[in-house]
C-alpha cells in the first residue's frame, strides 16, 4: 500500500497537542472506512495507524512550528542552503554574515516553539529547548534534515556535527520513500511525496540559483547575497584543504556562539545556586526557630497544667477554710445567746 493514505491520517495527528496524540491515534485507527479502500487495505491501514510512534517533546515542539509557522522553517532551510553555497565557494564574509543571521533565526524559532508549546498546554524545559535548537541547527546543515523538519511528522531530535550528514533513520513518521534518510534533492522530494495534512507537504528549501523575479513579484531581501554566492561558485573547485579550512572557520564561529550561550547558562546556574543556598539557609533557620518554639510551647503547656492543678488545690483549701469560718461564727453566736450560770 502507498503512503499517501497513511500520511493523510498521520499529518493531523502530529499537529495535535502533545497529550492528545495517543487517544487521537486510537480513534483514527478505528475510523479508516472513509478512506475509500478495500476491507483488507483498511485493516492494514488501521494497523499502520496504531503503529505510528509518539514523538518526543522536542520533536513535537518542532512539529508545532511546521503546523503553525512553516515560514520559519522554510527561512531556516533557505538560510542553510545559502550557507552550504558559501562554504563550497569559500566565501568567508558570506559565512560570517549568514552565521550571524542563523543565530538570530534560531533564537527566534526556539522562542516561538516554546510559545506554541505553552499555547498547546505543554511547556518545554530548558533541556528540551536546547534539543529544539539543535534540531533546527541540523536543518540548516543538511537538506535532508530540513525536509524532515518541514514535514511536520518529526519523531525525535536531530543533530549535526558539520562533517557527516544528519542521521535521519527513524526520524520521520511515514517517510515518502527510503530516500528521506539521505540528503539533497531526492531526500526533499521523498518527504514531499509522503504528503502532509491538507496538502501541507514539506517544501524543499529554495536554492539561490532557483529564486528570482518570478510571477510572485519582488525578489527576497537576501537575493543580492544569494546571487553573489551563486557567481562565486563558478570559480574553480577548491581543494579539500581549502574546504576544510572554510568548514573550520564556520565551526569556530558556531563554537564561539555556543561558548557565549554556555557562559550565559553558567551565569544563570551560579545565580540559581546562590538562590538555592540562601533559601536552604533560611529554611534551616526557620526549622531551628520552629524547634525552639515547639520546645517553649511544650514547657508552657506543662506550666499551664501545673498552674491549673495548683489553682484547683488552692480553691479546695479556700473552700474548707470558709466552712471553718462559718462553723466558728455559728459557735460564737450560740455561746453568746446562752445565759451564764
Amino acid at each position: 500500500m502507498g503512503t499517501r493514505e497513511l500520511a493523510g491520517i498521520a499529518g493531523p495527528l502530529y499537529a495535535l497537542p502533545y497529550g492528545e496524540f495517543v487517544a487521537a491515534r486510537t480513534a483514527a485507527a478505528k475510523d479508516v472506512s472513509s478512506v475509500g479502500i478495500t476491507a483488507t487495505e483498511q485493516r492494514a491501514l488501521a494497523a499502520e495507524v496504531r503503529a505510528l510512534p509518539k514523538p518526543s517533546v522536542a520533536a513535537w515542539a518542532v512539529n508545532m512550528l511546521a503546523a503553525h509557522h512553516p515560514e520559519i522553517l522554510r527561512e531556516l532551510a533557505e538560510l542553510g542552503a545559502s550557507m552550504q553555497d558559501a562554504q563550497a565557494a569559500l566565501d568567508a564574509a558570506a559565512l560570517r554574515r549568514l552565521g550571524q543571521q542563523r543565530r538570530r533565526l534560531l533564537a527566534g524559532a526556539v522562542t516561538m516553539a516554546g510559545a506554541l508549546a505553552d499555547q498547546q498546554g505543554r511547556a518545554i524545559s530548558a533541556t528540551m529547548a536546547a534539543e529544539v535548537e539543535q534540531t533546527l541547527r541540523a536543518a540548516t546543515a543538511d537538506p535532508g534534515a530540513a525536509a524532515a523538519v518541514q514535514s511536520g511528522r518529526l519523531l525525535r531530535a536531530l543533530s549535526a556535527d558539520g562533517v557527516d550528514v544528519v542521521d535521519l533513520a527513524g526520524a520521520v513518521a511515514v517517510p515518502g520513500s527510503p530516500a528521506v534518510t539521505g540528503t539533497g534533492t531526492d531526500a526533499l522530494q521523498g518527504i514531499a511525496d509522503g504528503g502532509a495534512p491538507g496538502g501541507r507537504g514539506a517544501e524543499p528549501p529554495a536554492r539561490s540559483a532557483d529564486r528570482g523575479d518570478g510571477a510572485g513579484g519582488q525578489p527576497p531581501a537576501e537575493q543580492p547575497l544569494l546571487r553573489a554566492v551563486g557567481k562565486a561558485r563558478k570559480t574553480p573547485s577548491p581543494s579539500a584543504l581549502e574546504r576544510a579550512r572554510a568548514g573550520l572557520q564556520a565551526a569556530a564561529e558556531s563554537a564561539a556562539a555556543a561558548d557565549e550561550e554556555a557562559r550565559r547558562a553558567t551565569a544563570e546556574l551560579a545565580d540559581a545556586a546562590a538562590d538555592t543556598t540562601r533559601l536552604a539557609d533560611e529554611a534551616r533557620e526557620l526549622r531551628r526557630r520552629l524547634e525552639l518554639a515547639e520546645a517553649e510551647l511544650k514547657g508552657a503547656r506543662k506550666r499551664h497544667e501545673l498552674a491549673a492543678a495548683m489553682a484547683q488545690q488552692t480553691a479546695r483549701a479556700a473552700d474548707r477554710e470558709r466552712r471553718k469560718e462559718v462553723l466558728a461564727r455559728e459557735r460564737v453566736l450560740r455561746l453568746g445567746n446562752t445565759p451564764e450560770g
